[in-house]
């Protein structure tokens, strides 16, 4: 079967969907979660709008492949799968489908993010050791931040903190809209919202069942901007469905 390529956010990087691999069917066996360029373990290359980050992606892993992603992950994601790269889309909040307040309130969300976490610095592993902690410093993203390792969130913060890409991949999405949807229409596609979602609210799921007609829609009750952590199975299956 070709491969599964698994795209993260903005700020973020390719373990975030460490909850969900375990549940991923065997015949998904080959599955490629990468760091993009200036987040993770990888080096920034410049490249920052989504089209830019579609082209690093088909020049890292050959198409075709199925793919998923998160946010500006799934903004990439849907990218590739309208050029006809893709044999399947999921998409879990993908940018793209916001309006200009939208659209800036994400911006400034996850920059407010990014400097809690340089700020907090050696206190991370203190905060999140306790819920309310947790709470503080990861309900932005999750619907259960409780949930969340304390082991996992402290390096995901910190990832967050020091991604050289960050700013580059944020300004980059003043000139991001959903607009054709090309080979889209094709190939299997699947859009999900989690309910909890404070980056990217889940109104913005009307917009995306308005311009992905075709596409099945999906709302997780009690999942955040990241279900993968709150409902590891269900995203699971959501990702073999479509693929």
């Amino acid at each position: 079967m070709a491969p599964l390529v698994l795209l993260h956010g903005l700020g973020s990087r390719r373990q975030v969907w460490d909850p969900l691999r375990p549940a991923l069917p065997a015949r998904l066996a080959d599955v490629r979660a990468l760091d993009l360029p200036g987040f993770g373990a990888t080096p920034a290359t410049g490249a920052a709008s989504v089209p830019a980050l579609a082209d690093w992606v088909l020049a890292t892993v050959p198409p075709p492949f199925h793919v998923a992603g998160s946010s500006m992950g799934a903004g990439v994601a849907l990218e590739l799968g309208r050029r006809g790269a893709a044999l399947s889309v999921t998409a879990f909040a993908p940018i793209g489908f916001w309006g200009p307040v939208s659209r800036r309130w994400c911006q400034a969300s996850v920059t407010a993010a990014r400097a809690c976490a340089r700020t907090c610095g050696p206190a991370l592993p203190r905060l999140a050791s306790a819920a309310a902690g947790r709470v503080a410093l990861f309900g932005l993203f999750f619907g259960h931040p409780t949930r969340v390792d304390p082991v996992a969130g402290v390096a995901d913060a910190r990832a967050l903190a020091a991604a050289p890409g960050f700013a580059a991949a944020r300004d980059a999405f003043a000139g991001h809209r959903f607009g054709d949807a090309g080979a889209l229409a094709d190939i299997p596609v699947t859009v999900v919202w989690g309910s909890r979602d404070l980056i990217l609210p889940a109104f913005q799921a009307r917009r995306a069942a308005r311009l992905l007609p075709g596409a099945r829609h999906v709302r997780l009750r009690g999942c955040g901007h990241l279900p993968f952590n709150d409902d590891p199975h269900m995203c699971a299956e959501l990702i073999a469905a479509t693929a």
